[in-house]
């Protein structure tokens, strides 16, 4: 029998990790113009720096969300003004940008590895499980799902109502002329890679929370957040909202589907990449263009 409400609490919880994670994506993808393979590795050293803070003294699972996102951060940041940016004011091609950042997230990958191990590892955390009917879900779904709200929240008083939030969409939407209106476009896109990477290092400790934590996490959920990012429309927060529910529901309805007609569950994103390639056919640019 199909417990539907089961479903859809999973599904909430997968759109959950997908919206974290694709947040940031999207909008540094918007502004720099380029998919940046390394992102994959931000989430990873965010959840390794989530393993840090846990093993401080004290250590608790707030403190390791903000020691991931200002970590994750500062690396993001660094890796723009020290790789990214500097290619981009040569002049060079999209090719090159995505290389260098496959080579970056390449080296970041392995620096992960042979500080921490290539053995999987897991957070020494105890969740509450609760039980309403048959459906249950564990505190640490519930505190993933409220993050994903609040984050959602958030964006959208900091994209509508701040200063930084709109220079941040006129140069998504237009660089020259945000450029001519005096708005720092690199100063914007450094802060927007900042800000993206801590999110992305949240979903890194929520996901390794939720399961374990290797040097090839990041890499393992990269293509459903890419699928996100380009299903919602590239530098789009709102289509990126609803792709996320989309391919949340897809998923976890399909692993059932798959499962009833004798399939391995491994083809449950086959699902959610048809859906994608479905939607692009009749809308190229994305749900919210």
């Amino acid at each position: 029998m199909i417990d539907t409400g089961q479903i859809l609490v999973n599904s909430l919880v997968t759109s959950s990790l997908y919206l974290l994670a694709g947040t940031g994506l999207t909008l540094t993808f918007g502004l720099s113009r380029f998919p940046n393979f390394a992102y994959a590795e931000l989430i990873t050293v965010g959840a390794f720096c989530g393993l840090l803070f846990l093993a401080q003294p004290g250590g608790v699972f707030v403190l390791a969300l903000v020691g991931a996102f200002l970590v994750a951060g500062l690396v993001s940041a660094s890796s723009y003004s020290l790789v990214f940016q500097p290619l981009a004011e040569r002049k060079t091609s999209l090719i090159h940008l995505m290389v260098a950042s496959i080579a970056l997230g390449y080296v970041l990958r392995h620096t992960i590895g042979e500080i921490w191990g290539w053995s999987a590892q897991a957070y020494q955390l105890m969740w509450t499980v609760y039980t309403i009917g048959t459906v249950r879900i564990s505190s640490l779904w519930i505190i993933m799902i409220a993050t994903a709200v609040l984050t959602a929240v958030v964006l959208h008083f900091f994209l509508t109502r701040t200063r930084t939030g709109k220079a941040i969409r006129a140069v998504a939407s237009n660089p020259e002329l945000a450029s001519v209106t005096g708005i720092n476009k690199q100063k914007v896109i450094l802060l927007t890679w900042f800000f993206g990477a801590g999110l992305a290092a949240v979903a890194g400790v929520f996901r390794a929370a939720d399961t374990r934590l290797f040097p090839m996490l990041g890499w393992d959920i990269l293509l459903p957040i890419f699928a996100v990012t380009i299903l919602g429309g590239i530098g789009s927060f709102y289509g990126l909202i609803i792709a996320a529910l989309l391919l949340g529901l897809a998923e976890n309805f399909g692993v059932v589907l798959l499962s009833s007609i004798g399939l391995s569950t491994e083809y449950r994103m086959a699902i959610a990449f048809l859906i994608l390639i479905t939607v692009l056919i009749v809308r190229p640019k994305g749900l919210a263009r």
